[in-house]
């Protein structure tokens, strides 16, 4: 049951579209932090990309739930698209927290998201609350995200992990792209989600 796992995942993300770097990073998480489980939560209303128009959020949440569908330890919610106005991701903390008691909490993410992190709602409340996985591409210059922690609490900077990812060279920005401009995104994600895209005509 959910009450025993002692050490949970929440892979957070706008997933549009979520593609096979998303997935190796919440694997790689998984298996070096043994997680019991990963849950996939897509962003409902993202307060940091309001310059561009995102996908429905209802569309996001079906492709990341086909993307996930064959592996067992990974799930999806849509705690946040579910929830009116931002999504913040100390709302999404504080909420899973009240679902599993007792776990303890990786937030996995880009580390370009972190860079951004002084300007999230309450960020040393919410690095008192779970860890930070910070998944970055290989030759990622890691002294970016030192010099942007540095307005941070010692204490709470240790809170957050940088991983390296090779599969994060893939990008949703560059997936929209081709599409939009009929180019293959074979292999760059889930045939599953590639057919749902197709399919629907997103991204055109």
């Amino acid at each position: 049951m959910a009450q025993t796992w002692k050490r949970l995942g929440i892979m957070g993300g706008t997933f549009d579209p979520i593609h096979y770097g998303h997935l190796v990073a919440a694997e790689g998480a998984r298996h070096a932090f043994q997680l019991d489980k990963v849950i996939f939560i897509p962003a409902g209303r993202p307060p940091h990309k309001t310059k561009r128009k995102i996908t429905d959020p209802h569309h996001r949440w079906i492709m990341t739930e086909l993307a996930v569908a064959s592996n067992p330890y990974f799930d999806t919610s849509t705690i946040e698209v579910d929830r009116p106005g931002y999504s913040y991701t100390i709302d999404t903390v504080r909420e899973v927290r009240n679902l599993y008691p007792g776990a303890e909490i990786f937030f996995i993410t880009g580390a370009d998201a972190v860079l951004e992190i002084l300007n999230w709602k309450n960020v040393n409340e919410l690095l008192e609350m779970c860890w930070f996985v910070a998944a970055t591409r290989p030759g990622y210059p890691l002294g970016n995200l030192k010099r942007r922690l540095a307005g941070i609490d010692p204490e709470h900077v240790k809170r957050i992990i940088p991983m390296e990812v090779p599969a994060l060279a893939i990008s949703s920005t560059e997936i929209r792209a081709r599409v939009q401009e009929g180019r293959p995104i074979k292999y760059l994600l889930p045939e599953p989600v590639e057919a749902y895209i197709l399919n629907r005509g997103l991204y055109k």
